[in-house]
């Protein structure tokens, strides 16, 4: 039995096969498989903090900001959401270095697929976190652009066709649509405007990924500890950043800077080899 208290963060993994993961609270930091099978306790003590800045509040906004940095950070501006829509070129940037180190660098215009195809974009370096983020169980890149504006432009002009949003519920049941994603890409290349043209590519290599899941759940239910102190259960597995309890699924990231007392069981060896 392992016990850990302090503040959440998203869960950390590394994509391998399956997906290892991994819950940091501070300066501790647990792989999450080896309890995959077993039981899990997790008590929401009463206590928010602002992931950036560490500021105790009632609050929470954007996955772990108080309402001061999620009003001038700019990792929190609204553009974060909708790439197309950056505003640097207009001198109104909230943080001019941040935009430097994170905006004005190479992103890719990818394809995934997880419930369904969908089209999406991540800095150059990050696309592995991204898609494992997102529950893909397959991804290729498709374009790189030289900025995260112009990949963001590209990516609303291919939405137009193909969906740009996951079903979470259907990702975490393991319901997929079938799809062959080289030949979604090719169909995809008809549709680009001509200014988007030159920043596609081709690759060979499909990005696949499975995720460490005893069994899926019939029904989904969302748990929250805005809704109950205490959320306790078998973790079936994790996908996405969401553990699966046979209770219902918890989304981790949702929860940045909510304090908890985590008491995980570690699984029988036959669950662990599963998963």
């Amino acid at each position: 039995m392992t016990t850990l208290t302090g503040f959440l963060s998203e869960l950390t993994h590394k994509p391998e096969l399956p997906v290892q993961y991994f819950l940091e609270m501070g300066e501790e930091r647990v792989s999450l498989n080896p309890f995959i099978g077993g039981q899990v306790q997790l008590t929401f003590l009463d206590e928010k903090a602002c992931g950036t800045c560490g500021r105790k509040v009632k609050k929470l906004y954007g996955g772990g900001y108080c309402y001061p940095c999620v009003t001038t950070l700019a990792e929190t501006d609204l553009c974060i959401m909708k790439p197309h829509e950056c505003h640097h070129h207009l001198g109104t940037c909230r943080d001019d270095e941040f935009a430097q180190t994170h905006c004005m660098i190479p992103h890719y215009v990818y394809l995934a697929l997880s419930s369904n195809v969908k089209v999406g974009l991540t800095r150059k370096n990050r696309e592995l976190t991204r898609w494992v983020d997102q529950g893909a169980i397959c991804a290729i890149p498709i374009a790189e652009t030289p900025t995260r504006k112009l990949a963001g432009e590209l990516e609303m002009a291919i939405a137009e066709h193909i969906a740009d949003k996951t079903d979470w519920r259907k990702m975490l049941k393991g319901v997929t649509e079938e799809a062959d994603l080289f030949e979604v890409r090719e169909k995809v290349k008809e549709i680009v405007p001509q200014e988007f043209q030159q920043y596609l590519f081709d690759v060979d290599e499909l990005y696949e990924f499975t995720y460490p899941i005893l069994e899926t759940l019939e029904k989904i239910k969302s748990l929250s500890f805005d809704k109950e102190t205490t959320i306790s259960g078998k973790l079936l597995g994790i996908k996405g950043q969401y553990l699966i309890l046979d209770c219902g699924v918890l989304n981790m990231k949702k929860h940045s800077g909510y304090k908890i007392e985590a008491v995980l069981t570690e699984a029988s060896e036959e669950a662990a080899a599963l998963a």
